[in-house]
């Protein structure tokens, strides 16, 4: 099969992975008060407070709809806004008590997925396998720029 073949077969796979996390990420979030959106968010500032921007980067999307999802959860209490001493008007996104709270009714369900879908692949060993797979995916692709429609820039897939 040629590297043609398996680009076309691997992008809808991993579309449809995309969605079945999505998915499974709504379901596991839902009887927390969140959504998977709001989830990723979250757990993205746990450890550290970080910008709008490191969180988009982080997360492989725009700034903009991390700036919608973090207005929301500042808006619903679950997330501040605090002073970011290397930037003045980029403001630092925290959790606050009630959005780590959240996060943590979401740890059982998560673990309990987390179980299942481990004894699907195999076993753990099987599980760190295709989660190094994805990892070396991700950084190949972070590495090539894919010619646009004309062949002058970087396009999506």
């Amino acid at each position: 099969m040629s590297a043609h073949e398996l680009l076309s077969d691997t992008a809808p796979a991993v579309f449809r992975l995309n969605g079945q996390f999505l998915s499974a990420a709504e379901r596991l979030a839902r009887p927390a008060g969140l959504t998977a959106a709001w989830w990723q968010v979250l757990g993205a500032v746990l450890r550290e407070p970080l910008p709008v921007a490191g969180i988009a980067r982080a997360m492989g999307v725009t700034r903009q709809s991390v700036q919608r999802v973090a207005d929301l959860l500042v808006e619903r209490g679950l997330a501040v806004y605090e002073p970011n001493p290397a930037h003045r008007r980029a403001k630092l996104l925290a959790p606050t008590g009630e959005g780590r709270a959240a996060v943590d009714r979401i740890t059982p369900g998560h673990a309990e997925f987390a179980a299942r879908l481990g004894e699907a692949l195999g076993g753990e060993e099987a599980f760190a396998e295709v989660r190094d797979a994805l990892e070396r995916l991700s950084k190949a692709l972070d590495g090539l720029e894919a010619p646009g429609a004309d062949g002058t820039g970087p396009t999506g897939m």
